[in-house]
């Protein structure tokens, strides 16, 4: 039975100076819920409570972030003598292929506290969540770790210890007579303790004597004096006497039925929780070193509302509620939805059998109904049984419903309810308040703008208690807390506000982690595709990370963020949101292709036009287009891909301009994004005005390297850019015509539009150049992955005129659409193979920390699937070595398991997806020189992987395998059965 029932916790929560927002290991947590009695103090470390997944169990491992409330009670508040009255837990994302989860819950949270395991270290996990759990607005001075700055806790979760310098400090103050902040300062580093003087002396002062450290001599020889006492000796069984003297010595008490056990490990236990309990030191530090919510919202706020779009039309009234944690409920309610949650509807409070298993009323009422109904029928059956057989048969057969049993065999599936996992900043939310649901892609600017925020209704607001829930009326500014009544509003992150003029987007900030990993799905029996896709729809509401597609041919495809991700994700779909078996198929890497100029390179196609110029002709021979592709200096690529939310923001912009000027309107002088993609959120913070794009894309051009004449003016000639209108490729039109018109104009200088004629010109076909651009551009001739990197020139576009073909100029151009864009796309890929096509591999940043012992092992794993180290470093004071490296996503698939197996779980990788790097090797290249023909044959042994991974997707995608054979040698005889 918890000590401290939910409603205490409640109305502790009403002081939002009581409480501290913070997050960390789950067996370090257990201590300090164990201080609440909600589980055992001999369990604490060992039953993971906030782990509430089966397979978070299983492999040791956070996946999913949860919450806890819990009082810090008397004992604790006596050592410490101040104010603390409440605090909070939250425990967090400890999984890096998660990452997009951990930044969404790092806004409802201040500050991190470390916890420093003198026995092993921290881990790359716990070193990455600390990294990012918010030092970005801290002075240098204070971000370092040290120990004599109070801001490191030793400590080991499992035995249950913990304490900070001051503690031992304020034990030797009176005993040495030295000052507690003195003896702070001296404790931990090159400082000796002289034995006869008691006075303290420095590194230079020791004059040749073998001193010890205060550190080690004061602290570390206690410590390791219990454990020789309770678990040493030659039996592992400890000395029972010493574990007496020691427990004088600290004036303890243990229980007699603790010091007559025979596991010597709930003995070391026991002293360690009465002399250094975990839970006291690591929430002294919390009150010491975190702010409370009204401290912490003041300092960091102003960055973050500065940083959400539209900030500058952020109503003040609604600014000053949120910096200053106003809680009336006059102030403007805004709380930030980090994830929605799916829970049972059985572990709902209000479903929930009440503690004691007591019943309500009703409830009693219909089941002693029920009783007595039973009771009757059993006693007519009873009393017929002895006149009649054959009848008490029948009575009985009548008792016996089929439609109950059918009903028990085909009992529905449990329905899931979402549940917003939420933090408050400002004014009291109660439950029956209606408040708006603000988009990602929201501004204040303009905030009636399509998708124009709803309004809904707040149906239950819930404590977070790890696995459980308990019903709230209403919840204050500063708390973290669950909501219901969003479910099918919020589909990922949102923010709520009470107001829509003037409000501020949290949610509008784009996620570190991208899902990259994709796989195809389909239930293993054709009729339950209804369910399969409504389970992945609820999937991709409660998934932060994952996202669900339907391509044109009918596949379903999930998107993860790794492959112990869409494990999981897996799982949940099966078990329960989908409630069916599903096949999947293998994971699938994207790609992207490029071109480069190679040294050796086949001669151009054609030697007069130059490399990469095609003339094709139309099927009809009415059209003849002349184009020239070139490689994109990388210069300008990397640009274009950083400000991709830009050129979306000016295409939307000239899309909306256009639809006015065609409805007779005049073109609205701040146009939102409306006409965005679904898959990309326009950034306000990233948008820039078109004058200050064609300046800054100008300035890259010059400072290309090479023949500058190529690229001279290109930025006024850009006609589109590709694919989807926003990646990386360009379309420069320098025809004389100018037909397909200028993407960069202003909007002053519109160009006129020439209505179709008798005779068809060339620019009556600029948007089927344009859309066959866009369609060479998203797939590519090698594997028809996505192309990256390529300029496009439009030269020369000539109609030709039949004098037989007498049909109207409206007719010929319907006919002659579809030729033109499959001419242009053919074009544009015969000159992408006439230079050297490269494939650009997905890439992982992997980092891995390992112990001297096992660095070979973990660099043979690397090496084998083609990763590339970067650095190695070694940790000061410890004696592992951080590795960082990239590993090609499509060689990730077992690398986890594998380096844990080769190294005996002594190293653990961590992958984020870091971006495309060029693979270069030619995937069509075959030795021709007679060097290469000498060394490698006709047949070219030597293995090509970028044709292996061309060839992989394409036989995948069922395109024709280039070098394929069924059979490659008739030679075999044919095999009789005997």
């Amino acid at each position: 039975m918890p000590l401290v029932n939910p409603e205490k916790l409640v109305a502790l929560q009403r002081n939002p100076d009581g409480i501290r927002n913070d997050h960390g290991k789950t067996s370090l947590t257990d201590a300090l819920i164990a201080t609440n009695g909600i589980i055992s103090p001999k369990l604490a470390g060992k039953i993971r409570y906030l782990d509430s997944r089966p397979d978070e169990q299983i492999r040791g491992i956070t996946m999913e972030s949860s919450a806890i409330s819990f009082k810090l009670l008397e004992q604790v508040n006596a050592v410490l003598g101040s104010f603390f009255q409440g605090e909070r837990m939250e425990e967090d994302l400890n999984w890096r292929e998660r990452m997009d989860e951990r930044i969404a819950a790092a806004k409802e949270q201040e500050n991190a506290s470390k916890d420093l395991s003198g026995a092993n270290g921290t881990s790359v996990d716990t070193d990455s969540m600390s990294a990012n759990a918010g030092w970005e607005e801290k002075d240098d001075e204070d971000i370092y770790f040290a120990p004599e700055k109070n801001n490191v806790i030793f400590s080991s979760a499992i035995d249950g210890w913990a304490f900070t310098v001051r503690q031992f400090a304020s034990l030797y103050e009176k005993k040495l007579g030295i000052k507690r902040t003195a003896m702070e300062k001296v404790l931990w580093g090159d400082f000796y303790l002289d034995p006869k003087t008691k006075k303290v002396l420095a590194q230079k002062h020791l004059k040749g004597r073998a001193l010890k450290p205060m550190f080690v001599q004061l602290v570390l020889e206690q410590i390791w004096a219990v454990y020789s006492a309770t678990t040493g000796g030659d039996n592992c069984k400890g000395d029972a006497a010493l574990t007496e003297k020691i427990t004088k010595s600290l004036n303890l008490t243990l229980p007699p039925y603790v010091l007559r056990s025979r596991d010597p490990r709930a003995i070391l236990t026991a002293l360690f929780t009465s002399w250094l309990p975990l839970s006291t030191a690591l929430l002294v530090s919390c009150i010491e070193s975190l702010p409370s919510p009204p401290v912490a919202q003041e300092s960091r706020l102003p960055a973050m509302i500065d940083a959400s779009p539209g900030s500058s039309h952020v109503d003040p009234k609604l600014r000053q509620a949120m910096v200053k944690s106003k809680s009336t409920k006059d102030d403007p309610v805004v709380a930030y939805v980090s994830k929605m949650v799916s829970i049972p509807e059985s572990e709902l409070p209000e479903n929930r059998r009440r503690v004691g298993g007591s019943l309500s009323p009703e409830e009693a009422l219909e089941m002693g109904r029920r009783k007595r109904a039973e009771i009757a029928r059993a006693r007519a059956l009873a009393e017929s049984s002895s006149e009649d057989p054959v009848g008490s048969l029948a009575t009985a057969m009548d008792g016996a419903s089929l439609e109950d049993a059918d009903a028990e065999q085909e009992k529905p599936p449990e329905k899931e309810h979402l549940i917003g996992f939420a933090r408050i900043y400002s004014g009291t939310l109660s439950v029956g308040d209606s408040v708006y649901v603000i988009p990602p892609k929201f501004s204040p600017a303009n905030p009636h703008n399509d998708p124009e925020p709803q309004k809904v209704t707040v149906t239950g607001l819930y404590l977070l208690m790890g696995r459980g829930l308990e019903p709230l009326t209403s919840v204050p500014a500063g708390v973290v807390f669950g909501i219901a009544g969003l479910e099918g509003h919020v589909l990922k992150s949102g923010t709520i506000c009470t107001q829509l003029e003037g409000s501020v987007n949290l949610a509008g900030v784009n996620m570190a982690a991208q899902p990259i990993v994709r796989v195809a799905l389909e239930p293993a029996w054709p009729g339950d595709l209804d369910k399969m896709i409504a389970g992945l729809k609820l999937l991709v509401a409660s998934d932060p990370c994952a996202e669900y597609e339907q391509f044109s041919s009918g596949e379903h495809v999930l998107l993860t963020a790794g492959e112990l991700h869409l494990e999981r994700c897996l799982t949940d779909l099966r078990e329960r949101f989908a409630r069916c078996e599903i096949q999947a198929g293998e994971p699938i890497v994207p790609y992207r292709e490029t071109i480069v100029r190679a040294d050796e390179m086949k001669p151009p196609a054609n030697k007069d036009l130059g490399r990469g110029t095609v003339i094709a002709v139309s099927t009809s021979k009415q059209i003849t287009i002349r184009l020239r592709v070139r490689p994109l200096p990388k210069e300008v690529s990397d640009f274009l891909i950083k400000n991709a939310s830009a050129i979306k923001h000016l295409y939307s912009e000239r899309q909306s301009e256009e639809k006015s000027k065609k409805a007779g309107e005049a073109a609205p002088d701040d146009s939102d994004s409306a006409d965005i993609d679904e898959d990309v959120t326009v950034d306000a913070a990233q948008s820039m005005s078109l004058p200050e794009f064609k300046k800054q894309l100008s300035a890259v051009f010059e400072g290309v390297k090479g023949p500058r004449d190529i690229w001279a003016n290109a930025v006024e000639k850009i006609a589109a850019f590709g694919p989807r209108r926003v990646g990386p490729n360009i379309l420069i039109d320098t025809t004389e015509q100018n037909v397909c018109g200028k993407f960069l104009r202003e909007s002053g200088t519109e160009e006129e539009r020439q209505e179709i004629g008798d005779t068809l010109q060339a620019r009556d076909f600029s948007d089927k150049i344009s859309y066959a651009f866009q369609l060479a551009t998203a797939q590519g001739p090698l594997c028809n992955e996505p192309v990256q990197d390529i300029a496009v020139f439009l030269e020369e576009v000539t109609v030709s005129h039949s004098a037989d073909d007498e049909s109207s100029a409206r007719d010929k151009l319907g006919r002659l659409t579809g030729e033109v864009i499959k001419t242009v796309q053919q074009a544009i890929k015969q000159g992408f193979l006439d230079w050297s096509p490269r494939l650009l591999l997905a890439m992982y940043s992997c980092e891995i920390q390992a112990s001297t012992d096992v660095l070979g092992r973990v660099y043979d794993v690397l090496t084998r699937r083609r990763g590339r180290i970067l650095s190695e470093a070694l940790n000061e004071g410890t004696p592992f070595y951080t590795i960082i490296s990239l590993l090609p996503v499509a060689e990730s698939f077992g690398f986890s398991d594998e380096i844990r197996k080769r190294t005996s779980g002594a190293a653990s990788p961590q992958l984020i997806f870091q971006g495309y790097e060029i693979l270069d090797e030619d995937p069509f290249w075959v030795p021709f020189t007679e060097d290469d023909l000498e060394d490698l044959g006709e047949l070219a042994d030597k293995e090509n992987v970028a044709k292996r991974y061309m060839d992989k997707v394409r036989k995948r995608k069922g395109l024709m395998v280039q070098g394929r054979k069924l059979v490659k040698d008739a030679e075999k005889q044919k095999t009789l059965k005997r």
